[in-house]
């Protein structure tokens, strides 16, 4: 059989696909000869040796874990020869055991949550987050979670989709949602939506609103996020606080809320 130079494909990119499946639950050598498989379509031990850095000896029970996965079929032949499932199968039959082990997973956290807390009070949290998309992430969750209101401040510079998808479900559910920026691009992108968009007065603008963000919900749960110094060409870290359901994040809420309250008329 010939092969096609190793150069063909990306190196790089063929490690970080090894490294995904291996996320997804997969050995290296079962995620090697998951990939040779697909470059051979129908392969033996010896061939699939050839091309990856898996041992020969090695190949038979890599490729038996994969057939118990049901990710690749054998052929009884003299010599033994291996055809990967179909990629649509094979993603199919992954998602469901990495949500299986997921859910496994994530049932064992909520029995174990809390069994060896010493504190019973609630405690004053303030948490510190960092980088955008776990801010993002929070801001979403917070979002989602709130029954009354939401009134949302940021600019462009920290502007994000999912966000913007999950204040408009929120604010077509029946929540009460306020979104204010000094950046009309923003302001613009909730028009037609139930989203009630606000721009600030000239006279309030600064130009670093642009890199904040500023979150209350509900009364009890604030988060304030600021992009820092570059700390590579192009790239600034946004870092965060955030507190819920603490008398910190109430008072800090009634400050804010007033503000917007008495610039806005909110």
């Amino acid at each position: 059989m010939r092969f096609l130079p190793a150069t063909a494909v990306s190196t790089m990119d063929e490690q970080n696909a090894i490294e995904a499946l291996h996320n997804l639950g997969l050995s290296k050598y079962e995620a090697e000869v998951f990939i040779a498989l697909q470059k051979l379509t129908v392969s033996t031990a010896r061939d699939i040796a050839r091309i990856t850095d898996v041992p020969r000896s090695q190949v038979y029970g890599t490729a038996e874990m994969l057939e118990e996965r049901g990710l690749l079929e054998v052929q009884q032949s003299d010599p033994i020869q291996y055809r990967a499932v179909d990629l649509d199968e094979a993603r199919a039959r992954l998602r469901r055991e990495f949500e299986q082990e997921q859910t496994q997973a994530f049932e064992f956290l909520e029995t174990v949550q809390g069994t060896f807390s010493e504190h019973t009070e609630q405690q004053e949290a303030i948490w510190t987050i960092h980088g955008h998309e776990t801010i993002t992430d929070r801001v979403t969750q917070i979002v989602r979670d709130a029954d009354e209101y939401v009134i949302h401040g940021f600019g462009s510079a920290v502007r994000d989709e999912t966000v913007t998808d999950a204040l408009v479900a929120q604010a077509t559910s029946g929540v009460d949602v306020t979104v204010v920026s000094s950046d009309q691009e923003v302001v613009d992108a909730f028009q037609d939506t139930a989203v009630r968009a606000e721009r600030l007065p000239d006279d309030l603008t600064r130009e670093d609103w642009n890199d904040v963000r500023i979150l209350v919900a509900d009364g009890d749960t604030v988060l304030l996020s600021v992009l820092g110094d570059e700390e590579l060409p192009g790239i600034q870290e946004e870092t965060a606080f955030w507190s819920s359901e603490t008398g910190f994040a109430t008072v800090l809420v009634q400050l804010i809320d007033g503000w917007f309250g008495t610039r806005l008329e909110l």
